[in-house]
């Protein structure tokens, strides 16, 4: 059966400006197809709407739980504040819906055991909607530094994501409002950072959390900015990050190796989407006096057919069918990276909560792929 037959019909809860760049991919990829789209009132979800150029056939619902009882929508997505999402998540979930679900994905881990016991409960797929895992050139970067020859062993990594929020972003925008995103930076621009760390590690969790001192936050004690580090014992690597709502617009990665280097400035959002480009150098030397260097970086450059949002939905619509078709049970890849995000992310609010001290992170692999057992607790030191 071709890939566009029978799409996965999608429905869109909350009508965030992240909605219009999802809305878009759905209609890109070529296995997905919007079908409803809910707010909390008509007259904004018809705002939505027009803005969009959303077509007629889509239904427009003025409640969430009206998009959810439509046995016609597969799946969902949701861009709706942090603080919502446990409950709207669930729901979903027991309502038979699959989830795609904007970050992060929680406030603490806690929640997002919540959410995903849902899942499994009622059979439905996750993935958080961290856009830039399902780029070509995320596959093309671990593949080079998986390659032992070329690059070696990851010694160190360093990511940032951040940008300049106006004054209104910085007063009225929910990612700054303790009752709607209270992880505030943290949890939007940290997550990448966490999650790219991550990625390069494998997944594997750090042995020590450490926040740096230097945290800002506003008025109401939410997150501006804040940079940590993090450490594994085994591999002898650290990594640290910085993010923040009121520096220059950076989404930054560099793994140094040690036989090689990887520099990417665009991680998250590429400058351009339909194409995207690192700087890769292996085994360079200085030159004699030190005037200059063997090699210089290699520029590698890799296409994509789609855009990297609509390569997500793609994928998450692939994995729905497989269940829908009963070909296939749900993938919990996804979940798993989404769960050790946010437990390094609830590390490193925990860090700066206690003063910046170190926390060590011990974990338990138990049967099957989830992580059972996690436990925290702060360190009086932190040994590199």
């Amino acid at each position: 059966m071709a890939e566009n037959e029978n799409p996965i019909r999608f429905g869109i809860i909350g009508c965030a400006e992240i909605a219009r760049k999802v809305s878009r991919a759905i209609n890109l990829s070529p296995n997905a197809t919007l079908i409803a789209i809910a707010s909390r009132s008509i007259p904004k979800v018809k705002r939505f709407a027009i803005k969009n150029k959303v077509s007629e056939n889509v239904k427009l619902y003025g409640s969430y739980e009206e998009l959810l009882d439509d046995p016609s929508v597969d799946a969902v997505y949701m861009p709706l504040p942090t603080s919502l999402h446990v409950k709207w998540a669930v729901m979903a979930t027991e309502k038979g819906k699959h989830l795609l679900l904007e970050k992060p994905t929680a406030l603490d881990v806690k929640m997002f055991d919540e959410m995903f016991e849902a899942c499994e409960r009622n059979r439905v797929q996750f993935m958080d909607a961290s856009m830039w895992y399902h780029h070509p050139r995320t596959v093309k970067m671990k593949e080079l530094i998986s390659n032992s020859e070329i690059f070696g062993r990851v010694k160190a990594i360093h990511s940032s994501s951040s940008y300049q929020g106006t004054a209104h972003f910085l007063e009225n925008d929910i990612r700054v409002k303790p009752d709607l995103d209270s992880l505030g930076a943290l949890g939007d621009t940290g997550w990448y950072c966490i999650g790219t760390i991550l990625w390069t590690m494998n997944q594997k969790l750090p042995t020590t959390v450490t926040a740096l001192p230097g945290t800002v936050w506003n008025s109401a004690r939410v997150i501006l900015s804040c940079s940590a580090s993090l450490y594994w014992d085994e591999e002898e690597t650290v990594a640290t990050f910085y993010c923040s709502f009121i520096s220059h617009e950076t989404m930054d990665l560099a793994v140094c190796g040690t036989n090689g280097t990887l520099h990417v400035e665009d991680f998250i959002i590429p400058y351009d989407e339909n194409s995207a480009a690192f700087s890769f150098t292996s085994g360079a030397k200085f030159v004699d006096m030190h005037i200059g260097w063997n090699v210089k970086p290699q520029q590698v450059q890799v296409d994509t057919p789609l855009p990297q949002e609509a390569l997500m939905i793609q994928e998450f619509s692939r994995l729905v069918k497989g269940i829908k078709e009963g070909r296939s049970q749900p993938d919990s890849k996804w979940a798993q990276t989404s769960r050790v995000t946010q437990l390094v992310l609830d590390a490193v609010k925990n860090s700066i909560d206690n003063g910046y001290k170190a926390i060590q992170m011990h974990f338990q692999f138990l049967s099957g792929c989830s992580i059972q057992t996690t436990l925290l607790k702060t360190s009086p030191s932190f040994k590199v």
